[in-house]
């Protein structure tokens, strides 16, 4: 359970009509987004390719939101001081993309920037657990990354939930995002399940009514 924490919602750039981008944001910010989800893809950790530091760093310029770059590329290393000049708020990184994953979140928080760590469906959560007191936020697909459209997968509430007692158990306070086939039907699972940020594409760039979208998602909380 997330007990009683406002859920944000993240609208993932990525479902926006790629030629309108910065429009998109900017429609996303009024209609009520606590932030803004960024999908960086370098067609490597996975088939499809994005865009880079100089759509963040353009987006930094004109929105008054939080950008929320998500990172799934190999070698992240290699571009942590490009996206976080770019004005990004949070970093967030793969645990499958390094071996060195305890020090790139290092790293990141060292710049002044919010990090997370993010997992695979088929990732267990062991793979996390020596990097939670680290991370401020640990991202659970509830898909397979690498294109938007794909439904929720079910069995990830569970994982959403166990991930939820062990930070409680720990006595930490990282945040729990999902990102994936999230929309007024799937939200509410993730967010009893104990997730505190929702990460929607379609569901709310696909919508005539963006700020009745982002509420829907968001549901009473």
């Amino acid at each position: 359970m997330n007990n009683g924490i406002r859920v944000q919602v993240a609208p993932s750039l990525l479902a926006a009509d790629p030629g309108r981008l910065a429009e998109a944001a900017l429609q996303a910010q009024e209609a009520g987004a606590d932030m803004l989800h960024l999908d960086v893809m370098d067609g490597r950790f996975v088939s499809s390719i994005t865009f880079g530091p100089g759509l963040v760093a353009s987006l930094s310029r004109n929105c008054g939101i939080p950008l929320d770059v998500h990172l799934m590329i190999e070698e992240p290393e290699r571009h942590l001081e490009a996206f976080a000049a770019a004005g990004s708020h949070i970093i967030t990184l793969h645990v499958e993309a390094s071996p060195h994953i305890h020090r790139l979140l290092g790293q990141i928080k060292g710049m002044g920037i919010k990090a997370g760590v993010s997992l695979n469906p088929g990732t267990p959560l062991s793979a996390v657990r020596w990097v939670l007191d680290v991370a401020d936020m640990v991202l659970v697909m509830t898909v397979n990354p690498g294109a938007g459209g794909q439904a929720f997968i079910d069995s990830m509430t569970r994982k959403i939930a166990r991930l939820r007692a062990i930070i409680d158990g720990m006595g930490l306070g990282t945040v729990i995002e999902v990102d994936g086939g999230i929309t007024p039907r799937t939200a509410p699972a993730a967010i009893d399940a104990g997730a505190t940020v929702l990460v929607a594409g379609s569901a709310v760039f696909g919508q005539e009514d963006m700020a009745g979208a982002i509420r829907a998602i968001r549901g009473g909380s």
